[in-house]
């Protein structure tokens, strides 16, 4: 799956196991249609592992930790299960640990896997969501991260977490307290408590966190470097439905014409190939994807391709879109200068985002950029710049599945 894309589920029970390289510490939210818990008796953790139609499973360290969700036993009211993660040990982030979820059926079938892209500073994540829509159970990628642990979701959703106690001056000879906390109350791990005490009541909604150098548009025009994301969005707002993908080159050696073809592929929820908008195929999805030609020399300013996108008559099967140049000729790229893609505003012509290509190998493809729908329903660009041996966009199918 892709951030944002969902699944119907086949079963009414199912198990989301959450893998990574370290231990995990899972967790399941049962929420109701505002998005927040009914009591702490609806956060289902390793210290309360028991709710309403959601239990925790430990793996035993040896196996995936996992969230089994019953629909049929879902209480009414309820309409969405999240499933968290934070890595066990105290502070670590999910960069380089990529967790995987993977939901399955109550017979141990595969029904859709996910592993969020782009991770960096997040220290805890909700990964999947099992949601109510139209009186039937749906699973939808999610990959939403927070800088500020688990503490930072249960606070989000409104589970109470506790402060930590402050030391005492000095041992005194009284009874000892209790520090079980009421039956109603769950247990609070320290590893959900807040990182630092605070005089507020409860600490306000957690931030995303910023990721693997995701910026958004507030500041104006912005210039990616390989693997950066900027979130097409402007005060919190989608920015626009139609946009201009320009991709430009230029031959390395005066004289000498190359002609690349730019295209782009576009996939479904489980990375499936949807179809592929090439100077073979101009118009794609009912036209909401237009390609203005090819261009078979490279020379002279400006854009040498361009592809039009319609991002709000996409269907809802499209989730992400990867854009491609290939040589036929069978020129590679270390014959080609200034690549770049760039993303425009088709309504002013406003530059919005550039990502220039500094770096040339051997090769006949290249995966220059992909945008991603979010479960939000905002699109993603993420800078990508990855070789791939290949002269036409077929060969470019399977490696970009792989790169969503």
């Amino acid at each position: 799956m892709t951030p944002g894309s969902n699944i119907p589920l086949s079963t009414a029970r199912v198990a989301v196991d959450v893998a990574a390289p370290v231990r995990l510490d899972v967790s399941g939210l049962l929420l109701t249609a505002d998005g927040k818990v009914r009591s702490d008796d609806d956060f289902i953790f390793y210290n309360q592992p028991s709710g309403p139609g959601v239990t925790y499973r430990s793996g035993g360290g040896t196996a995936p930790d996992a969230i089994v969700v019953d629909t049929a036993a879902v209480p009414p009211g309820i309409e969405k299960i999240v499933v968290t993660a934070s890595p066990d040990a105290a502070g670590q982030t999910f960069q380089g640990i990529e967790p995987t979820a993977t939901i399955k059926a109550d017979d141990g079938s595969v029904l859709a896997t996910f592993t969020p892209p782009q991770l960096g500073t997040e220290t805890a994540l909700v990964i999947v969501e099992i949601y109510l829509r139209n009186g039937a159970w749906k699973a939808r990628a999610v990959g939403q991260g927070y800088a500020n642990g688990l503490a930072g979701i249960a606070t989000d959703f409104g589970v109470s977490v506790e402060e930590p106690a402050a030391p005492a001056p000095a041992p005194a000879p009284v009874q000892p307290v209790q520090a079980m906390p009421a039956p109603t109350t769950p247990p609070v791990d320290p590893r959900v408590a807040p990182p630092a005490p605070t005089a507020a009541p409860a600490a306000p909604p957690a931030a995303p966190a910023p990721g693997a150098g995701k910026i958004n548009l507030d500041k104006g025009r912005v210039s990616l470097q390989k693997n950066q994301t900027v979130s097409l969005v402007k005060g919190g707002q989608p920015l626009l439905s139609q946009v201009k993908m320009g991709l430009g080159w230029e031959p390395a050696f005066r004289g000498k014409d190359i002609d690349l073809d730019a295209s782009v592929i576009a996939f479904g929820p489980q990375r499936n190939h949807v179809d592929s908008c090439y100077f073979g195929k101009l118009s794609i999805v009912n036209g909401a994807i237009k390609h203005s030609g090819d261009n078979l020399t490279g020379e002279g300013g400006g854009d040498d391709e361009v592809i039009v996108v319609d991002l709000g008559r996409l269907p809802q099967e499209v989730t992400g879109l990867v854009f491609t140049v290939n040589s036929f000729s069978g020129q590679k790229f270390t014959e080609v200068a200034k690549a770049y893609c760039r993303l425009i505003d088709a309504a002013t012509g406003e530059e919005l985002v550039r990502f220039d290509l500094t770096n040339a190998e051997a090769q006949t493809g290249v995966m220059m950029a992909k945008l991603v729908r979010q479960f939000s329903g905002e699109w993603d660009m993420t800078a990508m710049g990855d070789f791939v041996k290949s002269r036409t966009v077929r060969g470019m199918v399977k490696p970009a599945a792989q790169a969503l």
